[in-house]
């Protein structure tokens, strides 16, 4: 636990300063740390429940101490700590124990004996301490008060529930290739390997407990992959027909451009800024038998890769904020700034110019963002619309995954991240 501790400090350090949590996990410190993978499993655990809960772990340590740690590895180390005292079912004594000979691997022998006596009143006195935390709404939804204060204005009958949404463990949800086998028959495949599972509607099938893909039955076969019930929405809003021109911009990793490709046959381009996640489609196109043109390019400047020829579909996962995803990936509720959001919103506002001019008269323009912002959703659209006037705002389809939807804004729950669709066609 000692190892686990001190590559958790660093982690979290190395995150609340930018770092990205899934590269820092990824990090050669980590993958050379020769950890079994049962703690690197542990490790995991550890990283993403401090960055979760930490606006309520930082309520805590503030009752804790007289006054702030100006040493940050410390304060680090108290809060992975909290962590594991106050939502693992790990010995208490043991983590406390860990905690002390931690300090001495991170550098701070001298603050031993702080740590323990910190850790012990917390022991004592954590019932008292967790209920006070929770008081204050940085404390009581760990996230940023700004974040909050969004969400309370946007939405104000929901807003709780995204918060607590954003802090739950995301669910397990796989999409089954329907060019290889149905659902029936997966779900079957599952109930034979003793993995637990129910369908969902469309593709989608919810397993109970996470699990390494290499598990899943037929998964290295390309009968299955891991998507989300809510991004499987895409390729089913697109409407795509046998034999059209698809655009599927900003398209890694790739999820969306294969549901696509499983739902019909079509001219399919799977364009992305980065070369090396442009790769990874193609390995997962590979492994599920299905082909695409893949091109590195710019989706904001078409003039540098389109051929002229336009497009039936074109879908636009833009980059956004992903405040929709903050339960997979904790540490951005903590990365992002107010700022950023205004930056989003040009960048989208870029590629949505840019893309309509391909699009073909009658053709369908699906924009997409895993957000919840109003800025990068109904706002962004409303603009566009005002400023092309060969747009036309047409109705979703209900999700087959019993989605709820408020005007193209899938809020997350049990089942779903957060997403945002709307459907445009060119007249």
């Amino acid at each position: 636990m000692v190892e686990i501790q001190r590559l958790a400090v660093e982690i979290v350090g190395q995150v609340l300063a930018g770092r990205s949590l899934d590269m820092e996990l990824r990090a050669p410190r980590v993958r050379d740390a020769g950890l079994s993978p049962q703690d690197r499993g542990a490790l995991q655990d550890v990283a993403y429940g401090t960055l979760r809960f930490l606006g309520e772990i930082d309520a805590v340590v503030e009752k804790l101490l007289d006054r702030p740690l100006k040493e940050a590895s410390l304060r680090q180390l108290l809060r992975v700590a909290l962590y594991q005292l106050a939502h693992t079912r790990a010995a208490p004594h043991a983590i406390v124990d860990h905690a002390v000979r931690t300090s001495v691997a991170i550098g701070q022998p001298a603050a031993k004996g702080l740590v323990n006596a910190v850790l012990r009143n917390f022991l004592r006195k954590s019932e008292q301490l967790l209920r006070e935390a929770r008081e204050t709404e940085r404390g009581r939804y760990s996230h940023p008060q700004w974040w909050i204060d969004k969400l309370r204005e946007q939405y104000p009958d929901h807003f709780e529930r995204v918060l607590d949404s954003a802090n739950g463990h995301p669910p397990l949800t796989l999409r089954v290739n329907t060019r290889r086998t149905s659902v029936e028959a997966y779900l079957a495949q599952l109930e034979a390997a003793g993995i637990p599972a129910r369908a969902l509607g469309g593709a989608a099938v919810l397993v109970d407990r996470a699990l390494p893909v290499e598990r899943l039955p037929g998964f290295a076969e390309g009968e299955v992959s891991v998507q989300d019930a809510a991004a499987q929405f895409a390729a089913i809003a697109l409407d795509v027909q046998g034999g059209s021109r698809v655009l599927d911009a900003c398209a890694a990793p790739g999820g969306k451009t294969a549901h696509i490709l499983e739902t019909a046959e079509v001219e399919l381009l799977a364009l992305d800024l980065d070369p090396a996640r442009l790769a990874r489609i193609g390995s997962n196109l590979t492994r599920l038998g299905l082909a695409a043109e893949l091109k590195a390019g710019d989706a904001a400047n078409p003039e540098a890769w389109w051929n002229g020829v336009p497009y039936a579909r074109i879908l636009a996962d833009v980059p956004c904020s992903a405040s929709g995803v903050v339960r997979r990936h904790p540490d951005i509720k903590w990365l992002r700034r107010p700022s950023d959001i205004a930056a989003f919103a040009q960048r989208q506002r870029d590629i949505l110019d840019a893309l309509w001019r391909l699009l073909e008269t009658d053709g369908k323009f699906l924009y997409v963002t895993c957000s919840v912002f109003q800025e990068e959703n109904q706002a962004q659209i409303e603009d566009f619309l005002e400023r092309h006037g060969d747009a036309q705002h047409l109705s979703l389809p209900e999700p087959r995954t019993g989605a709820r939807t408020l005007a193209g804004q899938i809020l997350p729950d049990d089942n779903h991240d957060g997403f945002f669709y709307a459907l445009l066609q060119k007249i």
